[in-house]
């Protein structure tokens, strides 16, 4: 038996051992990674903060469980065991006092760490407590100041949560100690003496902690999801409020009369005071709901209209949607030739390349390998001849999923990263209906100087998963050049040196991979990169701040930057409605940037009135830096993130109505349109772009808009923008259209594409070929105070996996126009020689969307008409009567345009 036992405890030694040294490698590398980076403040904050609580939790539950175990066991009574003899006898075992005193403090210490290990997860809060700042605003039922409820009420509630929980453990402790002893009976509970006394001790301490439960449960009718809106309501604040100051004071009186019962003679107090404390509790259950019955609802809207007033100002403040800026557009100037001309720079940043079919398009002809992917492309904006231009850029980074050959030396020391990007703009296309390129090819090669690349390589993106090691023995592979390779050393500073065997042999115990031990390849200078994706690097240095979904690729300075948007957030905002996954307050408070080469992470606070990141501020000194201080060229890049804007303009639809009586009823409710993609539908998406908006007499400028419809309605009602350009940067925009007015919205424009019997003539013809026809996204482009919407068409051919812009289709009011390029469709609705760059071409001049061409636009008429003329015949040759039959259109229109070039010729 006792071999046994022995072997037992070897066993569990060592897997205490193995666990505690695995625990002790993840920290030293963790800490090795934030040293790296400048951040090890966060690293060692953290640390010493979980360690202090789970010290201190630990600390006193095992004093009080322990003191309450060990009072137990100088009661009446002893713990016998029966213990079966061979002989077949039970012999009577007493369990000596010392040895239960033993027992009581291994159990006490076990439940203790436990505790102290769960309180440790919770060192954020009581941090965030002690580096508190105010809102500068007050609840409108307490008077008190919001950050009574984001910082403090949390962590009093966790305070208070633990001691009953301690509590009723020692409570449970204590009982069953006693019931083993022989000593726990009704008599010995109803008589005076140790045990009753001890017990009704407890009961009077649980019911002074369930007094400042409820005491906090007062502050929680704020967060009340019963009514017609989110927060306190008129049976919260009349009846289930005053119930709560009842039930604190029915607890304490329950708690002096348990005190009083551990030395009286009989049990009438206690039985007195658990009765006071439960009638009261269920008197709290009935009486709102018999006054939300008889009281509110004959006259629901007179009694919750001052509660309705908080729900709308709290939310609207928590969203940050106080400050929007509502226009109100007239809807009855029709847009003219001259109306467009005057905003060219508008029409010119259209965005003709949907995200999909681009990315098809890149994946197709500028992967160069298999092991190379586009992952995504964003929108962003730059500076080409002094104008600010949309771009489409998408990384090419590396996949090691599609290595030819897959073995740890290809996917940790070969074919570390990936290489250059693909930009163009975002409404030009060539002959072929391919997107135009300034920036592609391996090396990267830019049209533009301003878009020149000098350090390509991207160590850390979105596709890099695992760990690299970079400067060993083995060639580095840089990029394919033609049938050879090119290699390279990596430069950077970024990664944890290797130094010495012992590291590399922990390196090897943290990957958990033998082969990093066993491989000759590395040295003493190689260095470790890991955690190298985007989104896990900026979650690791700002684990309190949630991310957005989209992280995007900027070229500055000719390096390739990430910029990553952060969001603080919290539940913990009164009468504010909450959204699913981020709580019911959000701000756009950080900008991280990270250096695709060297990984080099820097926060930049973005919103600096924000109470929550000034407390992170505190907390962690040195790690935020002012926006101001982000280098000029990378702030020309920052743009107002997608999934905050998505959040507020969900909010908004609802919230713009601050009437409490419409707000109640629903009378103006918005929602984003749905429209239908494919077989499903879904609602649009907000989507950037440059314009110049409404009633603004300033230059064209970056912004993030979506548009919304009325309730269960197709026509629109009114469009919201986010302007991302400095000085007005995070101004939210809302332009409205008159009630009276019908305005067609994206549902019922699309319905009228479909119904246009020339489009859907040529979209059949299209699909009798075998080609797969995409329609692109509609997109709503405000000008002056009316729309157009514009939908790109592209066509795949049934053998092909490269999708080809075919056709551009405009619609105005009740004019639909499609045409191979964005020009010629507006020219057929609003007249000719529109100055706008649609024209496919194959060879752009940078900035311009057009090819040199003879002197004149007759000229250039002619070699166009040539051009349609040739292709047309080529079709005809081989058969593709569909393209032959496109052709002869394009060359009738073009022929129509040199006619009127003619007629208006002078003479």
């Amino acid at each position: 038996m006792r071999k046994r036992f022995s072997l037992i405890v070897v066993v569990v030694a060592l897997f205490l051992l193995l666990g505690g040294l695995s625990f002790a490698v993840d920290l030293y590398f963790d800490f090795l990674w934030f040293q790296e980076l400048g951040k090890s403040v966060v690293f060692t904050t953290a640390l010493v903060a979980q360690s202090m609580l789970a010290s201190l939790t630990l600390l006193a539950a095992f004093i009080f469980l322990f003191l309450n175990l060990l009072h137990a066991n100088r009661g009446p009574g002893e713990i016998q065991l029966g213990i079966p003899t061979p002989t077949g006898q039970i012999t009577a075992y007493v369990v000596t006092r010392q040895m239960v005193h033993r027992i009581a403090g291994l159990a006490a210490l076990v439940v203790s760490a436990f505790l102290g290990l769960r309180e440790a997860q919770q060192w954020e809060r009581v941090w965030r407590w002690l580096n508190k700042v105010d809102f500068g605003t007050t609840d409108p039922i307490f008077g008190r100041d919001i950050s009574f409820f984001v910082f403090s009420l949390p962590l009093m509630g966790e305070v208070v949560s633990l001691a009953m929980v301690v509590c009723l453990l020692a409570g449970a402790g204590t009982l069953i100690l006693y019931y083993f002893k022989g000593a726990l009976s009704i008599h010995s509970l109803s008589k005076r003496g140790h045990i009753r006394t001890h017990i009704s001790l407890l009961l009077a301490l649980f019911f002074l902690l369930l007094s400042a439960n409820a005491y906090l449960d007062r502050f929680q009718v704020l967060y009340s999801s019963g009514g017609p809106m989110f927060g306190a309501t008129y049976a919260d604040l009349h009846g289930r409020l005053p119930l709560l100051n009842l039930q604190v004071a029915a607890a304490i009186v329950g708690a002096l009369l348990l005190a009083y019962n551990a030395f009286a003679v009989r049990n009438v107090a206690a039985i007195g005071g658990i009765g006071l404390y439960f009638a009261v509790a269920l008197l709290g259950g009935v009486y709102p709901a018999l006054l939300q019955k008889f009281v509110v609802a004959p006259n629901e809207l007179g009694r919750e209209t001052p509660q309705i007033e908080h729900n709308i100002r709290a939310t609207l403040h928590a969203y940050g949607l106080q400050r929007v800026e509502e226009r109100n557009l007239s809807g009855d100037k029709a847009l003219s030739r001259q109306d467009i001309q005057d905003n060219a720079a508008t029409v010119q940043s259209i965005r003709l390349w949907d995200h999909e079919p681009l990315l098809d398009a890149f994946s197709q002809i500028q992967e160069i390998r298999t092991y190379y992917d586009f992952a995504t492309v964003d929108n962003d904006r730059y500076m080409l001849n002094g104008m600010s231009q949309q771009m489409m850029i998408s990384p090419r980074e590396l996949n090691s999923v599609s290595l030819p050959e897959r073995n740890w030396i290809n996917e940790h020391l070969s074919y570390t990263h990936g290489y250059g990007v693909t930009l163009g703009p975002v409404n030009r296309v060539t002959r072929e209906g391919l997107p135009v390129l300034l920036v592609q090819d391996i090396p990267p090669r830019a049209l533009e100087p301003s878009l020149a690349i000098t350090r390509p390589e991207i160590y850390y993106g979105e596709l890099t998963k695992g760990y690299v090691i970079v400067k060993t023995s083995e060639k580095e592979f840089d990029y394919p050049a033609g049938e050879e390779n090119v290699y390279a050393t990596y430069k950077g500073e970024g990664g944890v040196p290797v130094r010495s065997f012992l590291r590399k042999l922990l390196f090897a115990i943290y990957f958990k991979d033998p082969n990093i031990v066993l491989s000759p390849m590395l040295k003493a200078d190689s260095r470790f990169l890991y955690f190298r994706d985007i989104r896990t690097r900026v979650q690791k240095v700002a684990p309190f701040v949630t991310l957005d979904q989209d992280p995007y690729i900027v070229i500055s300075d000719g390096k390739l930057y990430w910029i990553q948007d952060g969001y603080t957030t919290s539940d913990r905002y009164p009468y504010s409605t909450p959204l699913k996954g981020i709580g019911n307050y959000i701000r756009n408070s950080v900008k991280a940037v990270v250096d695709a080469y060297s990984g080099r992470v820097d926060l930049y606070v973005a919103d600096a009135t924000d109470p929550l990141i000034q407390v992170y501020q505190r907390i962690f000194p040195g790690v935020f830096r002012p926006i101001a201080e982000m280098p000029p060229d990378l702030q020309r890049h920052v743009r107002y993130p997608e999934d905050i804007f998505r959040f507020q303009t969900f909010i908004y639809s609802m919230y713009h109505m601050t009437n409490p009586q419409i707000f109640y009823n629903k009378e103006d409710l918005w929602e984003v349109p749905v429209l239908s993609s494919g077989q499903a539908e879904s609602p649009m998406v907000p989507y950037y772009t440059i314009m110049r908006l409404p009633q603004e007499k300033k230059e064209e400028e970056f912004i993030l808009m979506l548009p919304f419809t009325p309730n269960r309605k197709d026509n629109l009602s009114a469009w919201m923008v986010a302007r991302s350009d400095a000085p007005n940067y995070g101004q939210l925009v809302v332009y409205r259209f008159p009630k009276q007015k019908l305005v067609y919205g994206p549902k019922q424009i699309v319905a009228r594409i479909n119904q246009d019997a020339e489009i859907s003539r040529q979209v059949s013809l299209w699909d009798q070929r075998g080609s797969q026809v995409i329609q692109g996204t509609l997109l709503v482009i405000p000008i002056e105070e009316g729309l157009i919407y514009v939908r790109p068409l592209y066509l795949r051919s049934e053998t092909g996996k490269i999708p080809e812009l075919k056709r551009v289709i405009v619609a105005y009011e009740n004019r639909i126009a499609m045409e191979e390029t964005l020009e010629a469709s507006i020219a057929r609705i609003f007249g000719d020689q529109i100055p706008v760059p649609g024209e496919q071409t194959s060879a752009p001049v940078a900035g311009t969307g057009t090819v040199a061409a003879a002197p004149g636009e007759r000229a250039d008429l002619i070699i166009k008409a040539r051009d349609a003329f040739g292709r047309a015949i080529e079709a005809q040759r081989a058969g593709d009567w569909a393209r032959y039959g496109e052709e002869l259109k394009s060359l009738g229109t073009i022929l129509n345009e040199l006619a009127k070039s003619e007629r208006a010729a002078p003479k």
